[in-house]
């Protein structure tokens, strides 16, 4: 444990300077950020999705009186039913993902699918339980009513969300390469939920930030925090061997004010784990990294269930899959084709897959895939933009090599030169490796090492972070990956 001291607080073991305290730590309120189950949610996403549900809930009661149909004796079943289908397609299209970069135009453009894979799903579920079924006239009227409804809801969204009301201002604390990590957020989702106030030069920092950006509290930084009305301090020192203002950010802390460490900043606007700002120390002592044995089981029968069910549904096309292989290349060329790599705690498996490649593609060397890559059959070329070349994984997750959600297993060869490059790349190893996963979600197909030093960013964040709410939110947004074709290589 870390030498603590009730005057100083929490201590870093490496440099024994005082640490600041983490938000995690802090339960402290938080205007844009709420945290579910390890994972940061944006309240105004929340806010949004609870306007859509009530809109949902509400556009099929309103469509049977504009009919003029009398009010069912139950009338919220199907309301109900058509809400919650409707809002699990929205987030399967990635609409409360906080990192959704489409334009308005792509967002109406998933508005649009998701009410209709929504639509889909209320038939097939009017099918199989009478008791939730929406009237064929009632369902005609309510489709188009809700897209114009939702398209709405979310084009006010798109143009007040940046409104300061939404968001956070945050004092940093430091001005030199740490404090610089800050400047260089420039994606609007990962600035969307704060505004940056100015950075305070520290003793033993060499200014990098912009000089124009520079505060100086001629009080205390309690008090220059009340009268700029600064919600969160954020700990960004180079060296907090010298000068830690611990007083300062204690008397901060109990006047409510948030303080947080910058790693956790971090982690939290931007859904990753950064390298660049990242020691030991944090890793051992921050909330996550945990492997219960219950987190271990509810993942198993997740896993097992889902692959059963996959199998059920899928086994049509993957029998399409072997024709087409087929006649392309020929009766004698095979289906499957596996390849070693690398999986929990370093254990090596075959993982299985469609070939999309020529037969000995790769004349035994192991290269990264390509764009356009030439060695891609024009079958194996479709299989992997819908992703139908993995479907044999789900043999994977049923013999529990792997996982649904994790992340991507890399070939030994790969591992080998990364692990001695990147640091903390073997950390990723402490879960199974899953078809799909965060650092999937987040970030393209990697063909290089700046590649998986990038993807392990999003990896760490979710070896942190990972829950079975986290999975299921995984798995329903990977449906955006699919149809979408997002980072098919």
């Amino acid at each position: 444990m870390p030498a603590s001291n009730p005057k100083l607080g929490r201590v870093d073991p490496e440099t024994q300077a005082p640490m600041a305290t983490t938000a995690a730590e802090l339960e402290l309120p938080d205007r844009t950020l709420v945290r579910v189950f390890r994972h940061f949610f944006r309240t105004p996403l929340l806010l949004l999705a609870a306007v859509e549900a009530i809109a949902l809930l509400v556009v099929p009661i309103v469509a049977r009186a504009l009919l003029g149909l009398p009010p069912r004796a139950e009338p919220w079943g199907p309301a109900v039913s058509y809400a919650v289908l409707n809002l699990v397609a929205l987030l399967s299209m990635g609409l409360y993902s906080r990192r959704q970069r489409a334009r308005l135009i792509g967002i109406l453009l998933r508005v649009v699918a998701a009410v209709a894979i929504g639509g889909v799903a209320v038939v097939l579920l009017s099918y199989l339980y009478p008791k939730f079924a929406v009237e064929r006239p009632v369902f005609l009227v309510t489709v188009p009513f809700a897209c114009a409804l939702l398209a709405g809801i979310r084009y006010a969204f798109e143009s007040t969300v940046d409104e300061e009301i939404f968001k956070r201002r945050v004092l940093v604390y430091g001005a030199g390469k740490r404090a610089l990590s800050v400047t260089q957020l420039r994606r609007r989702n990962d600035v969307r939920g704060f505004r940056v106030l100015g950075y305070v030069r520290s003793e033993g920092d060499r200014t990098l930030v912009p000089t124009d950006r520079l505060v100086a509290p001629s009080g205390t930084l309690l008090q220059y925090c009340r009268s700029h009305d600064v919600d969160e301090i954020v700990v960004a020192m180079d060296d907090r061997r010298r000068a830690f203002p611990v007083h300062e950010l204690l008397e901060c802390r109990l006047a409510g004010i948030q303080v947080t460490d910058l790693v956790d900043f971090l982690e939290q606007e931007t859904g990753k784990v950064r390298l660049d700002v990242l020691n030991p120390s944090w890793m051992i002592f921050a909330p996550g990294f945990s492997r219960s044995p219950l987190r271990q089981l509810t993942e198993r029968l997740m896993d097992v269930g889902a692959s059963v069910t996959l199998l059920l549904l899928t086994w049509p096309l993957m029998l399409l899959a072997v024709l087409a292989i087929k006649l392309e290349e020929g009766w004698s060329a095979p289906i499957l084709y596996r390849q070693t790599r690398v999986g929990y705690e370093g254990r090596h498996f075959e993982v299985l897959k469609f070939r999309s490649m020529r037969v000995n593609a790769e004349n035994g060397t192991a290269v990264w895939a390509l764009k356009k890559d030439p060695r891609v059959t024009r079958v194996g070329a479709f299989m992997r933009k819908t992703r139908i070349d993995e479907l044999p994984q789900l043999l994977n997750v049923l013999r529990g090599d792997m996982s649904f959600v994790g992340p991507r297993p890399e070939r030994p060869e790969f591992v080998s030169a990364l692990e001695q490059s990147i640091p903390y790349y073997r950390e990723r190893h402490t879960v199974k490796p899953g078809l799909t996963g965060w650092a999937q979600l987040c970030y393209p197909y990697g063909a290089s090492e700046q590649d998986a030093a990038e993807k392990l960013q999003y990896d760490l964040y979710y070896v942190k972070n990972h829950s079975l709410l986290f999975d299921l939110m995984i798995l329903v947004q990977t449906a955006e990956v699919v149809l979408w074709g997002k980072g098919a290589r």
